[in-house]
């Protein structure tokens, strides 16, 4: 039986599950879910497994929330491993009729898949050169081509067991398990910063930094003390109105980038209408969140907006869903074009991070 196999952030595999049963549905591609609370991971086994390709190549992972990565199985067991002789295990159960492009190693976002990162990283090295040799895997490739093909993916459930599988190289996250590992700036005044630098590096096309994350572009930043989204701006040249009651890290006010605005964030707006990004991480209910996001984008206040709407403790899912389409119909009632984008990222908690970009008719 193929299975689609999903990674999330433990504790969100419910909401995974769901996401990926409906979107499926849509493709009409049908199964059951199996999955096992705060391990991070998501199995969705498919009715008729000769749909697997199908709903890898149909759905695009960037419209999943919820999943940070994903593969199709390619034997319906997990392989078991031998104490000795691991890679021979390996490469015997994946034959020799597919062909990979590259090769991911990967763990259990939990506390049990990060003891074996030792074992994996040793076992990792010989594992390619043997598939390199056999020609299962290709040799490196770097710039053109490196995007297209099928991406092996090993996930190591313990040190016995593996499950075997794969991805397209142009349907999935760049990064192992779906995790971008970011440093933490010692300049920045909070830890928050890293939900932003993710967002704009997950959302925003690298070859497109240059237009939209670029030096002199102005970003107003609401609920921004002490300034940990403010610092992004800044570190990229924008010139940043920060709007919060409290106070702004005096770093950040040294730098003369960034004005600070003592009021509330819901009732600020901007006298001129020559701001590029609007950013918020407010602690507030996400509906509201909602229509203030959209309401800037109707009002031409901002073009681009990067905003976290907080989860409530049940029903999570059921209210993303619900507070996505009170922006699409704010912006459709509107007939404002637009491009939106949400995603639990690695370094969101309870909140998901929402892109919402205004698009010219064209």
């Amino acid at each position: 039986m193929t299975t689609i196999v999903l990674y999330c952030r433990p504790g969100f595999e419910k909401e995974c599950g769901a996401e990926i049963q409906e979107k499926a549905a849509y493709s009409e591609v049908f199964g059951y879910l199996k999955l096992t609370k705060n391990e991070g991971l998501v199995y969705f086994h498919l009715n008729d497994a000769s749909q697997a390709e199908k709903l890898m190549s149909k759905l695009p992972l960037k419209r999943l929330i919820f999943a940070r990565q994903w593969f199709a199985t390619v034997t319906d067991e997990p392989v078991e491993l031998p104490e000795y002789n691991r890679v021979e295990a390996i490469a015997e159960a994946l034959g020799e009729e597919f062909h990979y492009n590259d090769m991911r190693v990967e763990l259990l976002d939990t506390n049990e898949g990060k003891e074996l990162s030792k074992f994996a990283r040793k076992l990792s090295v010989p594992l390619r050169q043997s598939l390199r040799k056999s020609g299962t895997l290709a040799p490196q490739q770097k710039g053109e081509g490196s995007d297209r093909g099928a991406i092996l993916h090993i996930l190591f459930l313990s040190g016995q067991q593996a499950l075997l599988g794969y991805s397209f190289a142009h349907n999935t996250s760049p990064y192992v398990m779906g995790i971008p590992r970011l440093k933490f700036p010692s300049a920045s005044p909070s830890r928050s910063t890293l939900k932003l630098d993710e967002a704009f590096i997950h959302f925003i096309p690298k070859e497109e930094w240059s237009e939209r994350l670029c030096s002199g572009l102005n970003a107003v930043d609401l609920g921004a003390a002490p300034g940990g989204w403010t610092y992004q701006l800044v570190r990229r040249g924008m010139m940043v109105k920060s709007i919060d009651n409290g106070p702004m890290a005096q770093s950040l006010m040294d730098t003369g980038q960034v004005k600070h605005y003592e009021e509330d964030g819901f009732k600020y707006r901007p006298f001129k209408k020559n701001n590029y990004w609007l950013v918020c991480d407010m602690i507030e209910r996400p509906t509201r969140v909602a229509n203030l996001m959209a309401q800037w984008i109707v009002d031409g206040d901002c073009q681009e907006a990067m905003f976290n709407l907080k989860l409530p403790v049940k029903g999570r899912y059921q209210q993303v869903m619900k507070d996505l389409q009170t922006i699409k119909d704010i912006l459709g009632k509107n007939e404002v074009w637009y491009e939106m984008y949400a995603k639990h990222l690695y370094y969101d908690r309870e909140e998901v991070t929402v892109h919402l970009r205004r698009l010219n008719r064209s």
